[in-house]
């Protein structure tokens, strides 16, 4: 026997191991969608206009900071509308100096002005609110995407939708309430001074300082499990917040039995910045602040070097837990809420498993029984070739750990007819070239040769259609083509290099052959 026919047989063989080596155990080597597996599909719409804004805010805060800096009194320095400054002057005089602080946000331009009031308005470039839009879903993706790793889902989808969407798909999760609480949390955190000198009741009734605002705590009463709302005044400034944090791990509370806390920790400027803030502050009440509520209010007895705090609020060790991974990914630069959601329970996951594989089943049954009787021999040999090339594409799958979805089966579907039909070509040539009178040996060789272009010319076309499903697919079309290119290029190598292999094995040895079972 030739030497590249032994060749060849190493080559299956190495094939065949290692397609078996990666779908070994079965239950574990594929990873399944949503659509087989159950889980949740939610598309969260992201409000970025209140980025835009919170972004407008800072940069108002900053310039008044400068204009201070630069000796410029001002009345007033506020955020109108989404993208646009208020400047109010104490004085007209300081008009060149304050022009020459607004010069330095260049994303901002000076729109209204009046000299002699000594009021202009800066809006932001309308280049630099398209970039802050783009920004705000971009950075809600690789956020939401960190808090999902960290809570332990694997194979989870998250993509971007359109302008100010993003989709997520969540396969095999169990507790979908506390997924979308996880997902949907902005986990703002801020260290913000309370305004101890404006009573309560006065800020309740709508008289506070423009530099104040009301925030509330909340308490649960813990025999009745009854909520209660606790009004706190507090500076808008925000001293320190979130984006410091370096570690958050969950900790018993010591003070309260059952209840658990989220310990904290800055990065080394984070901690300058907390040291400076309690020791300007002793004796004064520094609220911590998640999500516009308000968790403590502690007391600032001494200066604290050390960069770290503790988050207490009755929280379960799940709440521990949760908070503490949103606050490690990172808060989310604008609020979301739910658009769609969708729940796909893990009956109804099976279900499409068990229908998709009878499919499957079915269909290469037919294929088989088909090819088998018109065939014969030949037949036996392109079922054969069908096998491992269904083999072939799970092992590729399991090995890039691709995601089966429902549309996913789809395509091995339709991989299988592909896989026959190339089959049907070959056997057809030959076929030809034995009506003409070649001998059998001389008929397997040219059939092979003249189907080959049409083989590659045909996988290569539809194999490029995948990689355009792939690219801007969504994630149920991108599941179908992922099953079909990988089915298409399994079908190029079984159909042709092993269909090859088996019929030299059978008819181009050194026996004479008179004729072929084809």
């Amino acid at each position: 026997m030739p030497r590249r026919i032994w060749f060849r047989l190493g080559l299956v063989a190495l094939v065949l191991a290692v397609s078996l080596w990666y779908l070994y155990p079965p239950q574990k080597s594929i990873n399944l969608g949503l659509d087989l597996q159950g889980g949740i599909h939610l598309v969260l719409g992201v409000d970025v206009d209140k980025y835009v804004a919170s972004q407008t805010e800072r940069a108002a805060e900053d310039l008044k900071n400068g204009l201070e800096r630069k000796g410029v009194g001002v009345k007033r320095v506020a955020r109108d509308g989404l993208s646009t400054i208020v400047v109010e002057l104490a004085s007209a005089t300081n008009w060149n100096d304050a022009l020459t602080v607004a010069a330095e946000f260049g994303t901002f331009e000076v729109g209204q002005r009046d000299d002699k009031a000594g009021r202009f308005t800066l809006v932001m470039r309308q280049r630099q609110v398209a970039q802050l839009r783009d920004d705000a879903v971009r950075q809600g993706v690789e956020t939401i995407r960190n808090r999902i790793d960290q809570f332990g889902v694997a194979e989870a989808t998250i993509t971007r939708q359109g302008d100010d969407r993003i989709l997520i798909q969540l396969p095999g999760v169990q507790d979908p309430e506390r997924a979308k609480a996880l997902i949907g949390k902005t986990a703002l955190l801020e260290f913000k001074l309370l305004d101890e000198r404006t009573p309560v009741e006065q800020a309740l009734a709508g008289q506070l300082p423009e530099t104040s605002e009301v925030l509330y705590g909340r308490e649960i009463d813990k025999q009745t499990k009854a909520e209660r709302k606790i009004p706190y005044v507090a500076q808008k400034r925000s001293l320190l917040t979130g984006a410091e944090l370096t570690r958050a791990e969950v900790q018993a509370d010591p003070n309260s039995m059952g209840n658990w806390q989220v310990a904290i920790e800055f990065t080394a400027t984070g901690a300058r910045i907390f040291g400076e803030v309690t020791e300007q502050n002793v004796g004064r009440r520094l609220a911590i602040i998640l999500d516009g509520t308000v968790y403590s209010a502690p007391r600032i007895n001494e200066r604290i070097p050390g960069g770290r705090a503790v988050i207490t609020g009755q929280f379960t060790v799940d709440d521990a837990r949760d908070l503490a991974i949103v606050l490690r990914a990172g808060a989310l630069p604008a609020p979301v809420v739910i658009l769609e959601e969708r729940t796909v329970g893990p009956s109804l996951g099976a279900d499409s498993i068990r229908q998709g594989l009878i499919a499957i089943a079915g269909s290469s049954l037919v294929v088989f029984v088909f090819m088998l009787v018109y065939y014969r021999l030949s037949g036996l040999v392109a079922d054969v070739a069908l096998g491992l090339n269904l083999l072939i594409l799970f092992a590729c799958m399991a090995a890039i750990r691709a995601t089966l979805t429902l549309p996913g089966l789809a395509g091995i579907a339709l991989t299988v007819g592909m896989a026959v039909d190339t089959n049907i070509l070959i056997f057809e040539r030959i076929r030809e070239e034995m009506r003409v009178g070649k001998t059998p040996r001389a008929a397997i060789e040219a059939g092979f040769r003249r189907a080959l272009r049409t083989i590659v010319d045909t996988h290569l076309t539809v194999m490029g259609t995948a990689v355009i499903l792939l690219s801007f697919g969504t994630s149920s079309v991108k599941g179908f083509g992922v099953s079909l290119f990988i089915g298409l290029g399994a079908s190029l190598f079984t159909a042709y290099f092993f269909t090859r292999l088996l019929f030299d094995l059978l008819y181009m040895g050194r026996r004479k052959v008179e004729s072929i079972s084809i």
